[in-house]
């Protein structure tokens, strides 16, 4: 980044909107840094920071906004920044949200909630049946373009306003807003539908009479709930009591996070022990509960058993929770709810989808204003020139209607169809099957992305892992020396079998004497394999689970030692992919997990041995640690074994000293593959129990619970034995590299904002070519508070031209204390990665771009986490994956794989936009022409305000004559679609807006002024005797010139274009025969008129020939070099 960007938070123009606020249940306190510090300028250096705190440059904000409000500032748009306020705190009063409180909860006892907690329903609708047609209406009007058509056509009701027939005014504006109506109610339907379906699920409630079955909808705070296997979880609870031996149920999450991997959830263990499901009712026990946060990941809690003496305390925490819209995968079981309808998980983090509007639907709302202002100016004009004589006030409002075709309404409904004829374009393209247009109000904003913000499950990855690397640090194994490792594997089990009781020989006890006597003893490479491979097939939270071959259930049972453990029916569940991975892998070498419960472990040996293992203790993963751990006994020789893998980062300081860990997991990584550090460390009888009893009082304490947890854990983490490096590769979606260097290439900057680990997240951007192998990281150091985060930037403005990775927490500090000052760097970086994002924070993060750079945004996601972002950008696209299709049917734009994003915005935005762009401007265009020889006409003939044309020529015009070649626009394209994706560099050019810009708008303007003063001098100067000449002659060689312009826009020619240009001509020759109203059809079929027309014409028409050619020869656009 530039060392000259001035970082300084106070300015004067910049829209500040603090995004973190207390309302968004922010994980950190304001109060962690004096509020004296508010504009801390973000120039000084560490030691500034460290010793001259006094010298803070305050400047409250409010005494800059203050100096910038006075009248100008209220006219300039001051006046709407006040309503919008005035309006906001209305809003805020009318629907005061109630303070989020944590809760105590009764099992089975809703009555005894203390406070009225939320309906349990869903609900997706944006209107009800009152607010539907007003709500619509504002919609529509709230545009200048629909608002004027209005005003114009009501005018047509007052006698003396009256220009033409009122249908010419009424049948535009009635066919769009019943066109808009027809479209938002079918939509609405739907949506009412889809919330319907979901609330009226029924569930089984458990209750003292026994089960009765309620809706979705009608599930209380309190209930205990029975969900059986495969049904959506339908509110928040605590789980209480499954039908597995295991006493834990696997869940699937994919809508809530996006992750497609199972979930172990555990029950509670004094509810999972009681005799029968009524005893639930026979106990007095209840759930403290935490007030309900954002955060999917944590949970704190207690359990309390009253009846029972001493009282039972169990500590609650994520793993003893069922959040809703999660699907039970295994077993059924019952659970009591705590959190109902809006104070859910996955309501918390779903956003409202909001009315997308094109950003070229807004840049011609203001060319209608400008054209509007020009039509007053022009009224007021005429009268002056009248005089002002009469009621001149009315005479002012007849010439507005009269010049009211400046603007025309034709524009509104070409520019729809011109959408839908786009979106079944995209929809018809065989190149990008399965393409699906859900919103078609957004087709141009496909071709002026600046962002591109995309998820990493799913999106880039497969989120399929295969096991690429074992290095044991002098030596390295790969995929084509796999079966090495099985040899050895074989053989150490081989000698274990001919000495009984010591098949774990060459696994426990040599560590014991490497932990005594240091690395003096070197073991053979066959016994570290071994001790490698054990590790990985035990450290990890892995559960094999067996499909019953009945079938006739669908139960999933878990596997008893006894059974026969036969491979073909075992499939392997865990909450990570690479855990399963590893532990598929250390089956395919001889060593495979048959059976797993909260308890206990078996491993089969190649020979069809079982070997036992006691599982003591098991340390989760978390985003802090980093690593997991597992503490095992074995059953044959009762040796303790602590094992651990995890980050390099994190693993460095806790094994011992060795040369090539840092080298090779560098390496590893430069190759994308993600690695895991695998260590041990054997412990004595009294080492453990003395670790069991300080490990359980931390657990149960309810200050600093996690802290305490950490440290206990943490003091068994010191010198443990290094055992291997291991690299699993996360596989990419088809051509994701291409695709992304195609984005690259059409300046388009990616950011990938991903739920995942900050390790993964870095592995699968270097993997992809997100960050190009030359680039530096700049890996952003977790901030918690204001000091933390201004060092931590001012060190990263220093960096050049590097990539940026930064986590949720960590990005959340910065936004609070240096929003703008983030942005601006962040923008600057060519990628930037941000991990373990909620999905709330994926939106706020697009909200953001889109305040600060007021560039178009892009969102890809395919799972339920990426709606609130899908729905927040301006342009969103879902991927149809594993991942279910709700990111898929919130998107406006639906693709079924990623490299088909490349297509969309390469060759269908570029041309979506380009084809408006021309078609927009030359349908004002058409108007404008006809307002000019309105206005010739009526100074010729003393200012009167008289219509030119009337009735049937004026709809004529705007219809069946001119709007098939017009509309054939559509189909127009400068280059072929291969060429724009060999070029995407023709993309970039688009961002700019040229297409449609003041500038060209102008030269538009300027072809209507000459055109329409030609036609209607021509006609004046060329006829002869009767003013019904004038009528014919410059009306026919208007509908001429515009048949001609639309050849003179066309780039390619197709063939429906040449149809429409001579079906609109046949079609207007055809109607002279009926038109003896307005024409005198003696004079059309003679010589004079056909030449009068054609001189006409061709003055109007060739000088912007030859002007086109002179500027196609000497200053081509990039597009047509690459033509010819």
């Amino acid at each position: 980044m530039a060392d000259s960007i001035p970082l300084n938070p106070v300015r004067k123009n910049s829209k500040r909107i603090p995004y973190y606020n207390s309302a968004r249940l922010s994980r950190y306190s304001i109060e962690d840094e004096p509020s004296n510090l508010d504009e801390m300028p973000l120039m000084m250096s560490e030691e500034g920071f460290e010793n001259d705190e006094s010298d803070y440059q305050t400047l409250p904000r409010a005494r800059v906004n203050q100096r910038q409000r006075g009248l100008g500032w209220f006219l300039c748009g001051g006046w709407r920044v006040l309503c919008g306020s005035c309006c906001d705190c209305l809003a805020h009063i009318c629907r005061r949200k109630k303070e989020l409180k944590a809760r105590t909860v009764w099992l089975g006892c809703p009555e005894k909630c203390e406070e009225k907690y939320p309906k349990n329903a869903i609900k997706n609708q944006k209107y009800n049946i009152v607010t539907f047609v007003p709500g619509v209406l504002y919609q529509q009007f709230k545009f200048f373009l629909n608002l004027y058509f209005l005003v114009v056509a009501c005018s047509q009701f007052v006698p003396s306003l009256k220009i033409g027939y009122l249908y010419t005014y009424w049948a535009p504006l009635g066919f769009v807003l019943a066109v808009t109506m027809v479209r938002e109610a079918v939509d609405e339907v739907r949506r009412y539908q889809r919330d319907k379906d979901m609330n009226s699920q029924l569930y089984s409630k458990l209750t003292v009479r026994g089960k009765i079955q309620v809706k979705s909808s009608d599930i209380q705070v309190g209930d205990l709930i029975i969900v059986e296997k495969n049904q959506r979880i339908p509110a928040d609870m605590i789980f209480l009591r499954t039908s597995e031996k295991t006493g834990a149920c696997f869940i699937r999450t994919d809508q809530l996070d996006g992750e497609t991997d199972w979930k172990l959830k555990v029950a509670v263990g004094c509810t999972q022990r009681l005799p029968a499901v009524g005893d639930l009712f026979s106990i007095r026990a209840y759930v403290y509960a935490q007030k309900p946060q954002l955060d999917i990941h944590s949970f704190e809690g207690n359990f309390t058993r009253e009846d029972a003496d001493p009282q039972i305390h169990e500590s609650l925490s994520i793993e003893n929770t069922l959040w809703a819209s999660t699907v039970v995968a295994s077993g059924t079981v019952i659970g009591v709810v705590i959190y109902t309808g809006k104070e859910t998980r996955s309501v918390l983090n779903t956003s409202f989808a909001k009315n997308k509007v094109g950003l070229l639907d807004l840049e011609l709302n203001r060319l209608t204003k400008a054209l509007f202002l020009a039509q007053v100016v022009l009224s007021i004009v005429m009268v002056a020139l009248q005089g002002f004589l009469g009621p001149w006030f009315r005479n002012l409002f007849r010439f507005v209607v009269l010049f009211s075709y400046i603007i025309p309404i034709s524009l509104r409904v070409n520019l729809d169809m011109g959408k839908s004829a786009y979106g079944w374009m995209i929809m018809k393209d065989e190149n990008i099957p399965g393409t699906v247009v859900r919103t078609s109000t957004i087709p141009e904003e496909l071709g002026r992305l600046v962002y591109l913000l995309t998820d990493k499950t799913g999106t880039l990855t497969q989120n399929e892992m295969v096991f690429k690397r074992l290095h044991l640090g002098t030596v390295s194994y790969g995929t084509d020396t796999m079966d090495e490792i099985q040899s050895h594997i074989i053989q150490s089990y081989a000698q274990g079998t001919s000495q009984p009781a010591s098949s774990a020989a060459s696994g426990s006890t040599p560590s014991r004497k490497t932990q005594t006597s240091g690395p003096k003893v070197r073991k053979s490479v066959s016994s570290r394999i071994h001790e490698a491979v054990k590790a990985i097939a035990l450290c990890h939270n892995v559960t094999p689970v067996y499909e019953s071959h009945a079938g006739v259930n669908g139960e999933t049972e878990s596997a008893e030692a006894d059974q026969d453990f036969s491979d073909d029916n075992r499939t392997y569940q865990a909450s990570s992919p690479d855990e399963v991975e590893l532990v598929r892998w250390t089956e395919s070498v001889g060593l495979t997990l048959v059976n797993r419960d909260l308890t206990s472990l078996q491993l089969k040996t190649p020979s069809g041995q079982i070997l036992s293992f006691h599982i003591l203790q098991i340390f989760p993963f978390t985003s802090e640690s980093k690593r997991m751990g597992i503490i095992v006994r074995e059953e044959s020789t009762g040796d303790i074994t602590f094992y651990m893998k995890g980050a390099d980062v994190a693993m460095a300081s806790i094994v011992q000293y060795n040369d090539w860990l840092e080298e090779e997991c560098g390496n590893m990584a430069r190759e994308g593959l993600r690695t895991l550090v695998v260590a041990k460390k054997s412990l004595s009888e009294e080492q453990y129990q003395d670790f069991e009893s300080r490990y359980n009082q931390a657990k149960l304490s309810i200050h600093d619970r996690a802290l305490k947890v950490a440290a206990v854990v943490e003091s068994l983490e010191r010198e443990m034995e290094l055992l291997c490096l291991t690299g699993v590769e996360d596989q990419l979606q088809a051509d994701v590299r291409p695709t992304l260097e195609l984005l690259r290439n059409a300046g388009i900057k990616i950011w990938m904002l991903t739920g995942d680990k900050l390790e993964t997240a870095t592995c699968i951007a270097k993997s992809s070519h997100l960050v190009s192998r030359n680039q530096d990281i700049h890996v952003f150091k977790p901030v918690s508070n204001r000091g933390e985060a201004h060092l931590e930037l001012n060190a990263f403005r220093r960096k050049h031209d590097c990539a940026l990775v930064i986590s949720g927490d960590s990005l959340e500090v910065c936004l609070r204390y240096y929003e703008h000052e983030f942005v601006e760097l962040a923008c600057q970086c060519p990628a930037v990665v941000c991990c373990r994002c909620s999905p709330t924070q994926k939106a706020q993060i697009v909200t953001l771009l889109q305040q600060h750079t007021a560039n178009r945004t892009c969102a890809i996601g395919d799972g339920g986490n990426d709606v609130s972002m899908i729905q927040a950008a301006d342009c969103g696209i879902g991927i149809e994956g594993k991942e279910g299709k709700q990111a898929s049917l919130a998107a406006d734009f639906s693709i079924t794989q990623f490299k088909h994003i490349g297509r969309l915005l390469m060759v269908h935005g570029r041309n979506s936009y380009k084809r408006s762009a021309a078609l927009g401007q030359f349908v004002m265009h058409r108007g404008m022409i006809i307002s000019t020889m309105q206005a010739v006409f009526s100074s010729v003939f003393y200012f009167a305000s008289v219509p030119l044309y009337q009735g049937f020529l004026m709809v004529g015009y705007a219809t069946i004559y001119t709007m098939f070649p017009v509309f054939s626009l559509v189909l127009d394209q400068d280059v072929k679609p291969e060429m724009a994706l060999l070029y995407p560099e023709l993309y970039k050019d688009l961002t700019k807006g040229r297409s449609l810009s003041f500038k060209t708008f102008l030269i538009w303007v300027l072809i209507s002024v000459y055109q329409g003063g030609i036609l209607m001098y021509g006609a004046l100067v060329l006829f002869e005797s009767e003013f019904v000449h004038v009528v014919a002659i410059s009306f026919t060689a208007l509908i001429i010139t515009e048949l001609l312009m639309v050849a003179l826009t066309i780039r390619t020619w197709h063939w429906l274009m040449v149809v429409a240009e001579f079906f609109s001509l046949g079609c207007y020759l055809a109607s002279l025969a009926f038109l003896n109203e307005y024409f005198d059809l003696s004079f059309i079929t003679t010589w004079p008129f056909l030449w009068k027309v054609s001189s006409i014409t061709l003055v109007s028409c060739l000088p912007l020939y030859i002007i086109k050619y002179l500027k196609r020869k000497f200053s081509p656009p990039s597009y047509s070099k690459l033509s010819s």
